[in-house]
């Protein structure tokens, strides 16, 4: 999320293995022949061994692998490094191409005048909305699309890859949409309120993302501490209360409230020196932490599939 003020904004309405070898039962050549009850004990530890092969090859039978408390298991080999849903791919690829357009192909002008309608304003509420646009409408949500840099779109799209993938494989393409919307408007809502009739527009996904990480915080954690990517989207869910006895989300919670505070005391700036709108990103944790069982699947995940 940053905050950026383009040449003072004007007011609404002004445009701006290998396998082992096959036993065949016969004797090595230039050996003697072996006894009657030789060639019966051979033959039977030969039987034994198939049998044996037999049995490693088929493996134990599958079973759902999870403890009483419904968490997966942990990670026994390497997990595999790429392994996104497809609705976070494309929703940053959308990202990026919105940007290189804005960047490569848009004038000044233009680009101001998109910034205008679709960045947040808190200056907007502070005026009669029957007496303006619609702006006011969708950019409590589009702003979350534009970014001021291409620092602070990569800074974003690395976060949403950490924490967006475990919550997108647990709700899917369809809640997802809802949630990143509601977020959205968490995170600028709360910007609002302590920056009521600002005149520095608000762009970036940092909301979202920060709402991405306090949905993730209520289940990604296994009783050890540790985050598996393969399997942390089937952790049970925790409530509020047992989020906040579990000592590795107030480990995690601790240390992000505490750097958001850092950013509070302007000891972090992006690109160009534009300001942090670090209260939305606190406005956006705190929906997602406070909020995300409504939007989680009622019935639990229970190994069933999501469409992402």
């Amino acid at each position: 999320m940053t905050m950026t003020d383009r040449d003072n904004v004007p007011l609404p309405d002004t445009p701006r293995h290998p396998e082992s070898p096959a036993m065949d039962g016969h004797a090595d050549e230039g050996t003697e022949a072996a006894s009657p009850a030789a060639k019966a004990i051979s033959q039977g530890a030969r039987q034994e061994g198939a049998e044996g092969n037999a049995t490693d090859r088929q493996g134990p039978p599958e079973t759902d692998q999870f403890d009483e408390a419904g968490y997966g298991p942990e990670p026994a080999a390497r997990e595999p490094a790429f392994n996104l849903p497809s609705s976070l791919v494309w929703i940053l690829t959308v990202l990026v191409v919105i940007h290189a357009v804005r960047t490569y192909l848009l004038s000044v002008e233009i680009d101001d005048e998109l910034i205008f309608n679709f960045a947040f304003l808190p200056a907007r509420y502070d005026h009669p909305l029957a007496e303006q646009g619609l702006a006011w409408l969708w950019t409590p949500v589009t702003y979350s699309f534009l970014h001021g840099s291409w620092e602070h779109l990569i800074f974003n799209a690395f976060w949403m890859l950490a924490f967006g993938a475990p919550v997108v494989r647990r709700i899917g393409a369809g809640r997802l949409a809802v949630f990143w919307c509601l977020s959205a408007i968490a995170a600028v809502g709360l910007h609002l309120a302590l920056h009521w009739g600002d005149m520095t527009v608000v762009i970036g996904a940092s909301g979202v993302v920060a709402g991405l990480m306090g949905a993730a915080a209520r289940f990604v954690f296994s009783p050890s501490g540790r985050i598996s990517r393969q399997f942390a989207h089937r952790n049970p869910l925790l409530t509020i209360k047992e989020a906040l006895s579990n000592r590795s989300v107030l480990f995690f919670a601790g240390v992000w409230f505490a750097t958001n505070l850092l950013i509070g005391l302007g000891m972090f700036t992006l690109d160009g020196g534009a300001g942090i709108a670090w209260e939305a990103h606190i406005g956006g944790f705190l929906f997602g932490f406070l909020f995300f069982g409504l939007i989680d699947p009622q019935d639990g995940y229970g190994g069933r599939a999501q469409q992402d």
